[in-house]
């Protein structure tokens, strides 16, 4: 019951941001300068702040392996759409994306309303390790199967140095190691930046939902969505459990962080890279719109191998 508490304020939160959007408030300019400022330097101080004080000796080596494995595993199944037939280049190139990528945005809210402080750092471990992969694998991708003939092929080790996200990662992991936590003026400072990301996030996501590529999925959108919505926390979560014996909190924020949606931002690499665009506009909506439904019954499944243990 309470991850529905903590899902239906993520929901309306999300609806809200759709009906201001609707509602041209703000312009499409104004959404993506909110959703830019949510990237470049809300969620990075989040991260920098939660990480810096996560107990790190909780093995988070074991969650990292877990979803290095789930990723590169569902990333591989994304590749055999090419044997399907009538599906072209581009669009295996999506499906890969789409199956390496997770909203950062909803994983963070759920997992710090439900477990407050240790939910926002076992987010950031997860976010450490995800993000970083989830790039190479988009832009390998790609680059491969996109239809681009001219300009520069994107370095996906180039796109990971200037992540800003993987850069308070890095940041926040090595303070906590070296034992420079925040404090003070300067932890006051960086806790008040923060303090606006998951609200804002979570509205520039719901701005973010194109209802016209809801209308426009079929069979293939649905599928491959599904996939990704069930498949990734189907192959992490037991992996964790099973393999590694996590338990508790951290196999639940697992959970929650591989049965989000897929990143709104898979949209603008797709459209760059020469994937098929409109393809990755109806991945994000139809996930965006099933993930209500699914992150639920992930965790109820999670929750009762919580209870087993």
């Amino acid at each position: 019951m309470n991850f529905i508490q903590a899902l239906i304020p993520v929901i309306a939160l999300v609806a809200f941001g759709r009906f201001l959007s609707w509602r041209n408030i703000p312009s499409v300019d104004g959404w993506r300068a909110i959703e830019r400022l949510c990237y470049l330097v809300f969620f990075p101080a989040l991260i920098i702040l939660v990480l810096s004080r996560a107990p790190l000796e909780t093995a988070p080596w074991k969650i990292a392996l877990t979803l290095v494995i789930a990723q590169v595993i569902l990333a591989a199944i994304g590749l055999f759409s090419i044997l399907i037939p009538g599906t072209e280049r581009p669009r295996v190139g999506c499906i890969i994306q789409s199956n390496s990528r997770w909203n950062t945005f909803i994983a963070l809210t759920i997992s710090g309303v439900l477990f407050g402080e240790e939910g926002l750092a076992l987010t950031a471990i997860c976010a450490a390790v995800m993000i970083p992969l989830a790039n190479i694998l988009s832009v390998l991708a790609l680059s491969h199967f996109g239809k681009l003939e001219d300009g520069p092929k994107r370095n996906p080790f180039a796109e990971l140095i200037r992540n800003p996200l993987v850069i308070a990662c890095i940041i926040g992991g090595a303070l906590n190691i070296l034992g420079l936590k925040p404090e003070g003026v300067i932890e006051t400072t960086i806790d008040l930046v923060a303090s606006p990301a998951m609200t804002l996030g979570l509205l520039a996501a719901g701005a973010g939902i194109d209802f016209t590529a809801l209308k426009r999925a079929g069979f293939p959108t649905i599928f491959w969505s599904v996939t990704r919505l069930i498949g990734l926390p189907l192959i992490a979560v037991p992996l964790a459990y099973f393999g590694f014996g996590i338990a508790g909190a951290p196999l639940l924020v697992l959970a929650i962080a591989t049965s989000t949606p897929t990143a709104t931002n898979g949209y603008v690499l797709a459209r760059q890279l020469g994937g098929d665009a409109p393809f990755m506009a109806n991945l994000i909506a139809t996930q965006t719109v099933l993930a209500s439904l699914t992150m639920a019954l992930v965790y109820f499944v999670t929750l009762h191998l919580t209870a087993l243990s």
